[in-house]
């Protein structure tokens, strides 16, 4: 059986260092070709990336060689190239976030639907390290019943590019509520009930939200909140889950990503120094983090076109969290409680 033929749409960060370099180390994944609309860059990609270079999403969808189309494009962008390619009999996955909103996220769905093609979000960090770690505390029942987690990811500066600009989709309330809102849900595992927002845009130079905290309720019981911040110089704890025998905090991101970047994946590993910690009210103790492993995505992206393996990140699970970014949007705009 051939490969799979991949094309990349985008070579900034995101379809350099994530998505080409993980389509190649993807057994049964061909990088074919990318997309990019920049002269210059399209001789970077044929010289160090050995493939076709496209000028753009057209001429992919041309190619009768192209099975998947990965849109490493701005998000603002991804509903309209996604119906495209799906509509071209493409497969696509396209990089978080999915969409910029609900109505934008059920086009998707319906073009996936119509033409039957497989249409996943890359939610890689559900193969984080502290990610998998939490959910093992919790399946173990080390935590006890959980009706409380706080998630955090923040930094200090506004992003440039096109992520720096709101109507790109730009901003962290974007780029990592939609990981942080899917690791809520996942771990949860519950139906979302109410969403709740701030959101602020205090940079002198940018639109894009300087701060945003999601507070998302859950059939359960349970509260989640994602707190993101582009103006915090001391970060909070990536992790901070309340449960009925303990609580464990953990700090730091995962390292992946920083040994991706240096060209080897697999040389990511964390040390005891960032390992997390878990309190029962009299004593605590360290907890190993448990290996995280990004390659999983599209090892199961090809598993699931070669019949083998349903898809991991399944479509139900990428609408329910475009719902409670949706709502956290209309809530932040009123500064009411959005019951879903």
């Amino acid at each position: 059986m051939r490969p799979f033929n991949v094309a990349v749409i985008g070579y900034g960060f995101a379809g350099r260092c994530f998505h080409s370099y993980l389509v190649g180390l993807a057994p049964g994944l061909k990088l074919h070709g990318i997309a990019s609309r920049d002269p210059q860059t399209r001789e970077r990609i044929v010289r160090d990336r050995h493939c076709i270079a496209y000028e753009g999403l057209d001429d992919v969808l041309k190619d009768d060689a192209v099975d998947l189309v990965v849109l490493a494009s701005p998000s603002a962008v991804h509903c309209e190239q996604a119906v495209a390619a799906l509509d071209a009999g493409k497969h696509v996955v396209t990089d978080k976030i999915m969409c910029l909103n609900l109505e934008e996220c059920d086009q998707m769905l319906a073009a996936a639907e119509r033409n039957k093609k497989l249409l996943a979000v890359f939610q890689n960090r559900r193969w984080d390290g502290d990610y998998l770690t939490v959910k093992h505390l919790m399946q173990s029942g080390e935590l006890g019943t959980v009706r409380w987690m706080e998630l955090a990811w923040q930094g200090f500066g506004a992003w440039g590019g096109w992520r720096g600009a709101a109507e790109m989709g730009g901003g962290r309330f974007f780029d990592l509520g939609a990981h942080l809102v899917d690791q809520l849900l996942t771990l949860q595992n519950s139906p979302a009930e109410t969403v709740y927002c701030r959101l602020r845009r205090d940079y002198d130079a940018s639109d894009i939200d300087s701060e945003a905290l999601i507070v998302v309720t859950f059939a359960n019981g349970a509260t989640g909140i994602a707190d993101l911040s582009g103006m915090s110089a001391i970060s909070k704890p990536r992790f901070r889950v309340h449960g009925s025998r303990a609580t464990f905090v953990k700090y730091g991101l995962d390292p992946q990503e920083k040994a991706m970047i240096a060209g080897d994946i697999d040389s990511a590993v964390e040390t005891p120094e960032s390992y997390g910690t878990l309190h029962d009210g009299k004593s605590e103790r360290q907890i190993t983090t448990l290996p995280g492993r990004w390659r999983s995505f599209y090892e199961n992206v090809t598993e699931h076109l070669a019949g083998n393996a349903p898809i991991a990140v399944t479509l139900e699970s990428s609408r329910a969290g475009m719902q409670v970014i949706d709502a956290a949007l209309k809530s932040a705009a009123t500064g009411e409680v959005v019951r879903l």
